[in-house]
């Protein structure tokens, strides 16, 4: 079977016009002109059509080619976008684990204290204990021997139970604020009590770095909402202060200032006094890893994660301006119980 020729047709009227043309060779001459003229201007225009045609093809071939590299091209980009995210997001996960992992090395390092002298004193009542008890068996034993030991009895008792309490209640506030974080749960929290737990279990690094922290916040706030997430960022604002808001050794303070937002929402405006942020860079404090602390202890995730949370799960926003008495200033507006 022949293939397929587009110019069939115009082949079978050259043909044609070549037979016509030899029959009128006795025709006068301006005629036999006139039509060789016709005919090579035909020929022309089948050859022409010819050319355009391979052009055609040969673009179409190329346009197919480059069609087909730019697919490839767009799954690539697209692959590699996942791949940004997934990294993006497993970085994420590890900063929240390295902020989880801050806060359980600071409260270990805070409970240490309180056990350390409950310990201490049980310790001396077992050793008072013992001699009491030599002197009870040798019959030798006084009333003066025995109001000292109550004395000593009363003393260290109180002592143990005293700094037994501190670290039970170390221990209860970090294990709420740690079991939010890990479980992001949505539960009904009072908020003023649940920032005191925070800012206590960011109890030891306050103190290491001689910062006070001021807390003004009506009782009675009562949030259906996401506490694990509210935890991660006050506790990322206090962190970013440290890193980057004092020099070794500037003590400062940090403030926390919150009152309603309507009827159903609550401001929330965190600030220090700090060094505060160059205002070239304070449209980018939120951009994912930003820091002008790179290889010093910034990995430029911490205010990502606060806005990602504050406009995710806790459906609200988040902004940042610099104070005419300088420092940093946070707003979040949040409301009391987020759209499911």
């Amino acid at each position: 079977m022949s293939g397929f020729n587009l110019f069939d047709a115009e082949e079978k009227s050259l043909e044609q016009a070549e037979d016509l043309r030899r029959r009128l060779d006795s025709a006068p001459e301006p005629v036999r002109d006139g039509i060789a003229s016709l005919i090579d201007a035909y020929s022309r225009s089948v050859r022409e059509q010819r050319r355009l045609v391979r052009v055609s093809d040969r673009l179409q071939a190329q346009l197919a080619s480059v069609n087909q590299e730019l697919g490839r091209r767009k799954v690539e980009a697209e692959d590699a976008l996942e791949s940004l995210k997934a990294a993006q997001e497993s970085l994420v996960q590890a900063e929240k684990l390295a902020s989880l992992g801050a806060l359980v090395g600071g409260v270990a390092h805070e409970i240490n204290t309180p056990v350390g002298i409950a310990l201490s004193c049980a310790s001396h009542l077992a050793d008072s204990t013992a001699s009491i008890a030599k002197l009870f068996e040798a019959d030798d034993i006084s009333v003066e021997d025995f109001e000292r030991f109550m004395d000593t009895v009363k003393d260290t008792t109180g002592l143990i139970l005293s700094n037994c309490e501190r670290a039970a209640d170390l221990i209860r506030s970090f294990k709420q604020v740690a079991v939010d974080r890990t479980t992001s749960e949505r539960r009904r929290f009072d908020l003023a009590a649940y920032i005191r737990e925070t800012l206590s279990s960011l109890g030891p690094h306050l103190r290491q770095a001689g910062h006070a922290v001021r807390l003004i916040c009506p009782d009675g706030i009562v949030m259906d909402s996401y506490p694990g997430a509210l935890s991660q960022v006050l506790s990322n604002f206090v962190m970013n202060s440290l890193v980057h808001g004092y020099d070794q050794g500037q003590p400062g303070t940090l403030s926390i200032t919150v009152e309603r937002d309507g009827e159903a929402g609550v401001r929330l405006v965190y600030a220090d006094d700090g060094k505060g942020i160059a205002p070239e860079n304070l449209g980018r404090i939120f951009d994912p890893f930003f820091t002008t602390r790179r290889g010093s202890g910034g990995s430029g995730l911490g205010l990502h994660i606060v806005y990602n949370l504050v406009t995710g799960p806790l459906g609200g926003n988040v902004g940042a301006d610099l104070p005419a008495g300088g420092g940093t200033r946070f707003s979040i507006q949040i409301p009391l119980a987020p759209n499911a």
